[in-house]
């Protein structure tokens, strides 16, 4: 029976590669994949997934107003699908999320998600959310703050370099614009606790 994975963690800890991986392997053996990105998402390219090693593959560009289960089930009237994968699964919106259930429970199809799990501020994107109430398996990918420890938390940065603590929660950025560090330094430079 399929499955539907998300793959979670702050940024920098290789979800993209992680994804692009997956699918090789899967076509390493013959067997089709599906990939999708949030348009939202267009650092590059958003008709491809890039990871920063600087592998890339094709994927669909979605909206959060395109049904994925369907733009699945197209796909599955031209050839045979053995895996769904998305990209930025944190842009996702909670009927999206439901309907990648479908996808594993009606097309029997197995579905890998990878997306951060919350935002600047702390708080949870809405995708995630409903991937880490409804998935079938969650995995954390993990990476490393400056201190050593596991980095679960992303700060974003203004132009010159200091903790941004309000604004929207998307903005488009990568190394530029945001930093993954442990719980205890984004506490530090969100809420100016002290650094013990």
């Amino acid at each position: 029976m399929a499955k539907l994975y998300f793959y979670y963690s702050a940024m920098n800890a290789g979800k993209s590669t992680t994804l692009l991986q997956s699918s090789y392997n899967y076509q390493e053996r013959g067997m089709n994949t599906l990939l999708f990105t949030p348009q939202i998402d267009n650092r590059t390219s958003t008709t491809e997934i890039h990871s920063r090693i600087g592998i890339s593959a094709e994927a669909i560009s979605f909206t959060a107003d395109d049904n994925l289960y369907h733009l699945t089930k197209e796909q599955l009237e031209q050839e045979q699908i053995h895996c769904v994968l998305i990209d930025e699964a944190q842009f996702l919106s909670k009927d999206q999320v439901f309907q990648l259930t479908e996808i594993t429970d009606k097309l029997n199809i197995p579905v890998l998600s990878y997306g951060l799990r919350s935002d600047f501020l702390g708080e949870p994107f809405v995708g995630s959310q409903y991937l880490l109430a409804w998935a079938d398996v969650l995995n954390e990918i993990k990476t490393v703050c400056h201190c050593g420890r596991k980095a679960s938390m992303v700060i974003r940065l203004d132009e010159h370099g200091n903790p941004v603590k309000k604004g929207a929660q998307v903005e488009i950025g990568g190394n530029d614009k945001y930093i993954s560090m442990c719980r205890k330094h984004f506490k530090a430079a969100i809420y100016g606790e002290a650094d013990t």
